[in-house]
């Protein structure tokens, strides 16, 4: 990628601090991943309800979503699913830096991908939650059809078919979702938080 240069970052008056102080919460990432049918949309959405629920400050992050608009021009090539993943980095930087906790819920299969985001944020900032769920069930799951597409050959480069999916080595956060309600997965995430004086 080209530098261009003559661009100076302008330091806000008020700063990550300031506005944590004000949430009266710590602002992180939850970087939901796993293959497709895991259930990153599902558990992202219910967490951000009990978040907002509770009077914090926070948002989600959805891969199919971002891909209406700030990423529409992509496409799901290894550059593409790359570039991707380094924008939803960089807006959930932005969200971090306005004391806020984001989700983020992509697929993001390849690790080396997902450290350069780790790479943009303070220390326990970045938590990274991987959903581990056989292919098998995540494909009797199916909820969008996609499974049956790549299958039938309509859909090339999908991930866990056709390309791979690089399980994370030291996720903050396992979940098993194939037996794991979202209940218990929603109290396993807080009691992070909590433990981790996010919340």
């Amino acid at each position: 990628m080209e530098k261009i240069n003559n661009i100076t970052w302008h330091q806000s008056t008020v700063t990550k601090k300031d506005r944590q102080l004000l949430n009266g919460h710590k602002s992180c990432v939850l970087w939901f991943t796993g293959l497709s049918g895991s259930g990153k949309s599902t558990l992202a959405n219910a967490v951000d309800y009990q978040l907002y629920k509770q009077g914090f400050r926070s948002y989600v992050l959805d891969g199919d979503n971002i891909r209406h608009g700030l990423n529409k021009d992509l496409r799901f090539g290894n550059y593409d699913r790359k570039e991707n993943i380094r924008r939803i980095g960089e807006v959930a930087k932005l969200f971090v830096d306005s004391g806020q906790i984001v989700s983020s819920a992509f697929i993001s299969p390849f690790r080396k991908d997902r450290d350069v985001v780790r790479s943009m944020f303070d220390d326990q900032e970045f938590i990274e939650i991987f959903l581990n769920c056989p292919i098998q069930v995540c494909e009797d799951r199916d909820p969008k059809g996609l499974y049956k597409k790549a299958r039938q050959g309509e859909i090339p480069d999908f991930t866990g078919i056709t390309s791979p999916y690089e399980i994370p080595d030291h996720p903050e956060i396992i979940i098993e979702t194939n037996a794991t309600t979202i209940e218990e997965s929603i109290h396993q995430i807080f009691a992070y938080l909590k433990g981790k004086k996010i919340l």
